[in-house]
């Protein structure tokens, strides 16, 4: 009998896999040249082109090409703002555009904290017809009463997925295509090192040394040492710690005990966890397992 055998799942796998927004708002709205877009403050918004075309203005000092977003937006086109003030978008000509607005829980801070202020991803039906199709229906019309999401049971829930769907298409188009930040779990286009992240990520609470990692990599460490920064912008000790960081926060948020999450990532001590822990968040590992129980609570 023949066996269906599932592609090895990756790192940024795991991490998109951990994704679930909580849909605040949803609606397509219908835009004259010059109107603005509206995009609400205090959270994640995703704004994706179905007609038409927008313009796209610094909101401060730095031009939006400082934020990796071109001046012009065409048909197709997606912007995921995790700071709304970043930027700000005008109808370059009558427009027809989806206007998300979600909020990540805490399990997902690990996401928004690799994340720029805004991030901008062209053609998203070149990338995934069937994702971007499914965008261009998300929502009511603005100023129209048939919302699905309020008018049949379990449409809430069906309207939450539909958006994360595409919430998380776009981030991984954005990744994939290269522009990913320094410690996104993403392809190196390194093969060996490409190893290595994945290896981290399959099994962040194992003790790795430099010698660990540098050999998984089949490399000496000196070599190994060199081209992972220059490859993804920090140390391979700083990456190691990063990834054991989000992985206890994606523990703590199940509820599960301070001291067993310490020994799971590879801590030796629960004090130690807890430092480093706090260095990185700002909160005590107790703390962040309250707040993040909390936030999902109420999704």
């Amino acid at each position: 009998m023949a066996q269906t055998l599932e592609p090895a799942e990756t790192a940024i796998d795991r991490v998109l896999s951990g994704v679930d927004a909580r849909l605040l708002r949803q609606h397509r709205v219908d835009l004259r040249a010059g109107e603005p877009v509206a995009i609400p403050d205090g959270a994640v918004a995703l704004v994706y082109v179905i007609c038409g075309s927008l313009r796209a203005e610094s909101s401060g000092r730095a031009a939006v090409s400082e934020h990796g977003i071109p001046g012009s937006l065409e048909v197709g086109d997606a912007l995921l703002f995790t700071d709304p003030r970043a930027v700000l978008l005008h109808a370059a000509e009558d427009a027809f555009v989806l206007v998300s607005s979600l909020e990540l829980p805490a399990t997902d801070d690990g996401i928004l904290g690799l994340l720029p202020a805004s991030l901008y991803v062209r053609d998203l039906p070149g990338s995934d017809p069937a994702v971007a199709a499914l965008a261009a229906q998300l929502g009511p019309k603005l100023g129209s009463d048939d919302d699905l999401c309020a008018d049949q049971p379990g449409s809430s829930v069906v309207c939450r997925m539909m958006a994360n769907t595409v919430l998380v298409s776009v981030i991984r188009a954005w990744a994939i295509r290269g522009c990913a930040p320094a410690g996104w779990p993403s392809r190196t286009g390194d093969p060996f090192l490409d190893r290595v992240v994945e290896a981290v990520h399959a099994d962040p609470g194992r003790e790795w040394s430099l010698e660990d990692l540098a050999r998984t990599g089949a490399m000496s460490r000196s070599v190994f040492a060199e081209r992972f920064r220059g490859a993804l912008g920090i140390s391979p000790a700083s990456y190691v710690a990063e990834v054991r960081i989000r992985s206890a926060q994606d523990l703590l948020a199940q509820g599960r005990g301070v001291s067993e999450v310490s020994r799971a990532i590879g801590y030796g001590s629960d004090e130690g966890f807890s430092r480093a822990f706090r260095r990185r968040t700002g909160l005590t590992p107790s703390a962040w397992r309250s707040d993040a129980l909390l936030r999902a609570s109420r999704v």
